[in-house]
């Protein structure tokens, strides 16, 4: 199929999905991130036909998905923490601690300025090299690199904190 025959609803069926696991990775909230796909799809719908016209729309997508991220001003009321997956296959491993990880990684990631938040999970989710999410990002290579570097010094100190308290 070509780009020039694709059609808003079959390009909103071929990209939500992964439009919105990357909304859930950026927010850390999947209720957030319905609102965050659904204001681009809304915000595209409007502008369709210079983003259908382009070479790879559904990448013009993500980059607006990344925009609206790091532009809203809405922050959530409560601390709501989002649930994990479900699990597919029992194994060996304690659900529960699988469960703490996951939750105080969530929490770890959301602590985070946005614009590092956004590298990181541009990085390690959407497996993107530095040169695309600087693109992405409207930002230098070298400050895509900058904000990596801060943020996972962020983890890793939060994380030796918390280890010293217990």
């Amino acid at each position: 199929m070509t780009t020039e025959a694709l059609s808003f609803d079959e390009l909103v069926r071929s990209s939500e999905r992964r439009l919105l696991r990357l909304g859930l990775m950026l927010t850390g909230n999947p209720h957030t991130a319905e609102d965050l796909v659904q204001t681009v799809f809304a915000r595209a719908h409007r502008r369709w036909q210079r983003i259908g016209s382009l070479d790879h729309p559904e990448a013009y997508l993500r980059t607006m998905v990344v925009n609206e991220f790091l532009s809203w001003r809405r922050l959530l009321k409560n601390g709501e923490v989002p649930l994990a997956e479900p699990v597919d296959q029992p194994s060996g491993e304690d659900i529960g601690t699988r469960q703490a990880q996951r939750d105080t990684a969530w929490r770890l990631l959301s602590e985070l300025p946005r614009k590092q938040r956004a590298v990181l999970v541009l990085r390690y989710y959407e497996d993107l090299p530095d040169s695309e999410i600087a693109e992405l990002l409207g930002v230098a290579p070298v400050t895509v690199r900058t904000n990596a570097a801060r943020a996972l010094a962020t983890l890793r100190d939060t994380l030796s904190a918390e280890e010293a308290q217990r």
